[in-house]
């Protein structure tokens, strides 16, 4: 028998012929020391082929080491935690909608145009609607009663107007401007009752109150930007509440048209109608409304005063807006938008 090297077992090797012996031939026993002479002996362990059964090629596959853990950072680890749990089997879990191409579809219509950098577009909706009906509909009573009747649904909308416009621009609370927004907006209504309702007592006023939101911002001291950003809503606010004064200034008639075709315009606009449709609708009940008050001179009035509100509608719906928004810019604007066009008109066609 001759010798292999340590580690040259072959498993797969037959035990007796590892010994030398084939099958059908008897093994000798005669000396079992014999060979010890002149073979070299081992004094470590070796494998006992006699003992150890042929084992399988598969537990011969190399094995592959274990990744390293790769080490976890910050942002995986909140990754991680932000993973919604999937729902359970019984139902009992959340349950999501599949993911899409354009983004999460749990994600609502603004926020995704938010992330994506669009202007996400909010309307009002039916409950402002109907404050606004109510609203104007308030200053035809009130233009039909008198003066000074249709003076207190006035200032409500001119005090609306100009905390909208803060807040629509997202500056907030800004007490200083909606003060002095508010406070033009009294000036104007005082003059144009001083004035006989002149035309010029509102642009005088509104003149008047640039100058004031010009040393107003000259007087603080955020930073430029800033002062920028707040002189231009001040002014803005200051303008949209002064020219709300032109219901005071056109004739009651004028106003009674403008205000009920304003309010069916708006409620028309929140019908849950594609925006085209809703847009045609809206103008056109507005200049029926109108019709029905005033005859066609009224139709004609209504319907510029539809457009105007409709503008102001869209604008109260403009970045993202809030509940509060809603329920102030969304109430006020589409009348104070309306206002010299009611004035206008009702000047041109009477």
């Amino acid at each position: 028998m001759t010798n292999q090297p340590y580690g040259a077992y072959d498993p797969y090797q037959d035990p007796q012929q590892a010994q030398g012996v084939w099958p059908g031939q008897q093994q000798a026993y005669e000396d079992p020391y014999a060979d010890q002479q002149y073979t070299q002996q081992w004094q470590g362990q070796t494998w006992e082929t006699q003992m150890q059964p042929p084992v399988a090629a598969a537990a011969y596959a190399p094995v592959s080491p274990a990744p390293a853990p790769v080490p976890q950072t910050a942002q995986a680890a909140q990754a991680a935690q932000a993973v919604p749990e999937a729902p359970a089997a019984d139902g009992s879990g959340p349950e999501y909608g599949p993911a899409t191409m354009g983004g999460n579809s749990r994600v609502t219509d603004a926020q995704r145009a938010r992330a994506e950098g669009r202007s996400p577009i909010i309307e009002p909706g039916m409950q402002p609607a109907l404050l606004t009906a109510l609203l104007g509909l308030s200053l035809a009573g009130g233009a039909a009663l008198g003066t000074y009747a249709l003076l207190v649904p006035l200032v409500v909308l001119q005090g609306l107007t100009a905390a909208g416009w803060f807040r629509l621009n997202g500056m907030w609370p800004a007490r200083q401007g909606i003060a002095l927004g508010f406070l033009g907006a009294l000036a104007a209504d005082a003059a144009l009752l001083v004035s006989d309702r002149s035309t010029a007592a509102i642009l005088g006023t509104l003149g008047v109150w640039v100058l004031l939101s010009l040393v107003l911002q000259l007087r603080s001291h955020a930073d430029p930007d800033e002062r920028m950003y707040g002189l231009m809503a001040t002014v803005v606010a200051a303008a949209l509440a002064i020219a709300a004064a032109g219901y005071l200034a056109a004739d009651a008639s004028a106003v009674t048209v403008g205000a009920v075709a304003v309010a069916a315009g708006v409620v028309a606009r929140a019908l849950p109608l594609p925006t085209p449709v809703s847009v045609v609708v809206a103008v056109a009940v507005a200049a029926g409304a109108g019709f029905v008050v005033e005859g066609s001179a009224g139709a004609l009035v209504g319907a510029g005063a539809a457009v105007c509100a409709l503008i102001g509608h869209r604008v109260a719906s403009y970045d993202y807006p809030s509940r509060f928004v809603h329920f102030t810019a969304g109430v006020a604007l589409p009348l104070a938008a309306a206002a010299p066009a009611v004035h206008t008109l009702a000047r041109v066609l009477t």
